[in-house]
């Protein structure tokens, strides 16, 4: 039985986090790459900057709570190839980051859990901040489809490449999933194989 994993829309309230080159090191501390599972990465997210802000950190404000869109700044999650910093991410419940641009590997890594990571200009990134402070209240669509955010009657033209824009809509982004879901289909691949079935053999 296949899972639907088509990532369309993705609505909610956001949270607006200003600074450009943030790094994964920032988004989860190195210390939390020794854990087994990703399982409770979501509440150490962001701790060292939020410790050294002593609650001016957007992460504890109480009025981004529950906010599943993150829209940040230029070059977020450079720095080391850690998927610690998706994961930690998506476990505090981001399911999609908008912003001016993205390091290579954090891209990658956010798009194989099904994050996912828009661009937007500068300008925009900064309109789209200052509305979210202004009013934390606001809640916003990213269509991955038509690539466009949308919040009442604004709306912002978002960047995703093809690839991935269609991997996200036909839910083909989940590799994992893929496999676990066609059970028969690897079956029969795998009986194909020359190194299984023995070479020589018809």
């Amino acid at each position: 039985m296949t899972t639907d994993m088509r990532v369309i829309e993705i609505t909610g309230t956001a949270i607006p986090l200003r600074g450009n080159d943030i790094d994964t090191d920032r988004v989860i501390p190195a210390r939390y790459l020794r854990a087994v599972t990703f399982d409770g990465l979501g509440e150490h997210v962001f701790e060292d900057d939020r410790k050294a802000s002593e609650g001016a950190h957007p992460f504890d404000n109480p009025r981004y709570a529950g906010a599943s869109v993150l829209v940040v700044n230029s070059n977020f999650g450079s720095g080391s190839s850690r998927e610690h910093a998706p994961q930690a991410l998506l476990r505090w419940g981001i399911k999609a980051v908008v912003g001016e641009s993205f390091a290579e590997i954090f891209f990658g890594n956010c798009y194989t859990l099904g994050i996912v990571c828009a661009a937007v200009s500068r300008d925009d990134a900064a309109e789209i901040q200052n509305a979210v402070e202004a009013d934390p209240t606001m809640e916003f669509t990213v269509d991955v489809d038509s690539r466009t955010l949308g919040s009442g009657s604004r709306q912002w033209p978002l960047s995703i490449p093809d690839a991935v824009r269609d991997g996200l809509v036909s839910g083909t982004w989940d590799a994992i999933g893929e496999l676990v879901g066609n059970p028969a289909e690897v079956r029969r691949v795998h009986d194909s194989l020359p190194y299984v079935r023995g070479f020589g053999a018809d």
